[in-house]
């Protein structure tokens, strides 16, 4: 601990844990095994983080929801799994109680400078989210979701697994798995072909997401219709049915 830091008595530190120079970690904190915390952080809320996270210079990790709604007595949470990198400036608020009470980051993503995920959110693992990347509030985003840089996700919005947003992008409905979509408003553009191959999904389930692809955005098929020849037409496996439901469950709509 480097001597200016502040450390609460009541945080919990796990072994290992390294703070910087004038970090501040307040009271209800715990931090896991090798927690890495930079100079001029602040960690603060109820917040917990997983073992082997970094947070570099200049974060802020747990402050207050920018709800209206938010009561300073709230009983609300910010959940950080294991392996999260979380670069210079990035601010991450916990939940608030009508929306549950708790945001939720998952294992082994990495956020870099200046992001920010907004309460209620629900990152998945292996996410990444680029400079600058900004998450509204109730945002939920599934494994291996990548948000470019300067991208802007507006609240509610669902990214699903193994999409891709291009940098700039203003993201206002649900984003399909295994999707890159870009755009102002954000559109899809094609399957995430390079996505899914390092993924390891099989050539013939890859086979299959493009003709459901081409059902759903580029066939001029309702929803429904196109859910319909899905069914019939393309033999299921797992991704072609967790890309069928996604579509079933969206409620703000699919970019188009």
């Amino acid at each position: 601990m480097h001597k200016t830091a502040v450390i609460h008595p009541g945080a919990e530190l796990s072994s290992g844990v390294t703070v910087g120079p004038y970090s501040i970690i307040e009271g209800n904190v715990t931090l896991g095994d090798n927690v890495r915390i930079g100079s001029h952080c602040v960690i603060t809320g109820q917040t917990t983080i997983g073992r082997n996270c970094k947070i570099y210079t200049g974060a802020v990790v747990g402050s207050a929801p920018q709800d209206k709604k938010h009561s300073a007595e709230d009983n609300v949470f910010l959940n950080i799994g294991e392996n999260n990198v979380i670069r210079e400036y990035v601010t991450i608020n916990p939940g608030t109680v009508e929306g549950g009470s708790k945001t939720v980051v998952g294992d082994n993503n990495l956020i870099m400078a200046y992001a920010h995920i907004a309460h209620d959110c629900i990152i998945g693992n292996k996410c990444v989210m680029a400079n600058a990347a900004t998450l509204g509030g109730h945002v939920t985003i599934e494994d291996n979701a990548m948000v470019g840089g300067l991208s802007a996700v507006h609240q509610f919005v669902r990214l699903g697994r193994l999409s891709i947003i291009g940098g700039c992008s203003k993201v206002v409905q649900d984003v399909p798995p295994f999707s890159t979509c870009d755009g102002h408003p954000a559109k899809v553009v094609n399957t995430n072909i390079i996505g899914l191959r390092r993924a390891e999904i099989l050539p013939e389930a890859i086979r299959k997401l493009k003709k459901a692809f081409k059902l759903l955005f580029y066939s001029r098929l309702s929803k429904t219709t196109a859910l319909e020849r899905i069914a019939n037409e393309i033999e299921p496996c797992p991704e072609i049915e967790h890309l069928v439901f996604f579509v079933k469950t969206s409620e703000r709509g699919l970019c188009s």
